[in-house]
């Protein structure tokens, strides 16, 4: 076994994501990259063509002192027991599978170190946030080693709090797309055309998360900087910000995802 030979089960969306940052950011060598799934995204054949090895045979599962599991919750166990016979008996485990639980993950890899991580996209771009939970110590600082360079990343003591971070952070970039298409929406019933919608709530909501990243001024200072009394900021956000707005509807979205996190577990 390699000691920084990393095998990727599942090479999707958010497994392509970790490859283009970590192309970037060279906490793994693509060729000490192991990367198994029977429909490589662009990012795997990318790689693949520089250095990792595709869809390696059954024996050369052994090499990988890390293995991440990056499938979807519905299909882990599945991939997860076809690998699990081949790997190295100490190598560590990291699962980025929403939901699923140490204890579940250990009925399959047995008695291994093994942590969950839960990140964004925006680890492609090394930018991403990750959480992260695990049952020792060396899994945990693993974990780190891998994120650390391509995301913020929070540790969880609290296991249980994996389906919250997965609601909160996990989910949270498809609830800042979506705000961003209902502003494009609403600036083009305003009267502008989807073009110069597009450009003004998107550049907008752009520039802002940027300055957000780079003051030491909290959300709510930053708001009210841009609140006068009675001027048009603070009549947009008495509808947002009142009964049923986007305090009770992300309540709610969040509860729901949280919801759903503990079910596929």
């Amino acid at each position: 076994m390699n000691p920084t030979t990393v095998l990727l089960l599942g090479a999707g969306r958010m497994g392509g994501a970790m490859i283009e940052g970590w192309t970037g950011a060279g906490p793994v060598a693509l060729g000490e990259l192991l990367i198994r799934d029977p429909h490589p995204g662009a990012e795997a054949l990318a790689a693949a063509d520089d250095g990792a090895t595709l869809n390696p045979s059954d024996s050369d599962l052994a090499l990988a002192a890390t293995v991440i599991v990056a499938v979807k919750p519905q299909m882990w166990r599945e991939v997860a027991t076809a690998a699990a016979p081949y790997l190295a008996q100490d190598a560590v485990i990291i699962s980025i599978a929403a939901g699923v639980s140490i204890a579940s993950l250990a009925e399959v890899f047995g008695e291994r170190d093994i942590a969950r991580v839960m990140p964004t996209t925006a680890v492609a771009i090394g930018q991403g946030t990750a959480s992260i939970a695990a049952n020792s110590d060396f899994a945990r600082q693993r974990a780190h080693d891998l994120f650390d360079t391509i995301a913020n990343t929070v540790d969880i003591e609290d296991e249980d709090l994996m389906h919250a971070a997965t609601a909160v952070s996990g989910s949270g970039p498809a609830y800042l797309y979506a705000f961003v298409e209902a502003l494009e929406a609403a600036a083009i019933e305003a009267g502008f055309t989807p073009a110069a919608a597009a450009t003004l709530a998107q550049s907008t909501i752009a520039g802002a998360a940027q300055l957000m990243t780079m003051s030491e001024a909290s959300p709510a200072e930053l708001r009210a900087q841009v609140t006068s009394p009675g001027g048009t900021t603070e009549a947009a956000l008495e509808v947002l910000m009142g009964d049923g707005g986007l305090g009770s509807l992300l309540n709610e979205a969040v509860a729901a995802a949280v919801k759903r996190s503990r079910e596929l577990g």
